[in-house]
């Protein structure tokens, strides 16, 4: 499991690479059976114009991992996996560190799927609790 573990974390890593991820410094961390991290660096990068995260910034780590996590839970060679709603709790601010964005799957439909994306500080808080819905479209040749 381990060795998959890994393999999957570096597929992650490696589609990041010249999006909107890579701008942001989205890892992709750890996953599970149901379930996939990634962590964002709190820097002046992501700040709004008082030194605290953006929330917009917030909701791109959610649905970054959302979106991954469909990819993966899903078979990404069969389908285009595309986020078509999302919204987020902002309940603490964050001025540094990182933050952590867990996605599980709430409903796994063969068209359309709901995650829950938790993100948490370093210490395990609560910052923001998103929900996305994704939808599933087949790849045709």
């Amino acid at each position: 499991m381990e060795n998959h573990k890994e393999k999957i974390l570096s597929v992650c890593n490696q589609i990041r690479k010249g999006t909107l991820m890579e701008t942001l410094d989205i890892e992709y961390v750890d996953v599970g059976e149901n379930f996939l991290t990634a962590k964002m660096p709190v820097t002046s990068k992501v700040y709004q114009p008082d030194g605290v995260l953006h929330g917009g910034a917030t909701v791109a780590l959610a649905e970054s991992v959302g979106s991954a996590a469909s990819y993966i839970f899903l078979d990404g060679n069969e389908f285009f996996v595309r986020g078509i709603e999302i919204a987020a709790n902002h309940v603490k601010g964050v001025r540094e560190g990182y933050v952590y964005a867990k996605a599980a799957i709430i409903h796994k439909g063969r068209t359309t799927q709901l995650w829950e994306i938790k993100v948490t500080n370093e210490a395990g808080e609560l910052i923001s609790n998103c929900k996305l819905t994704t939808i599933a479209l087949p790849k045709t040749n």
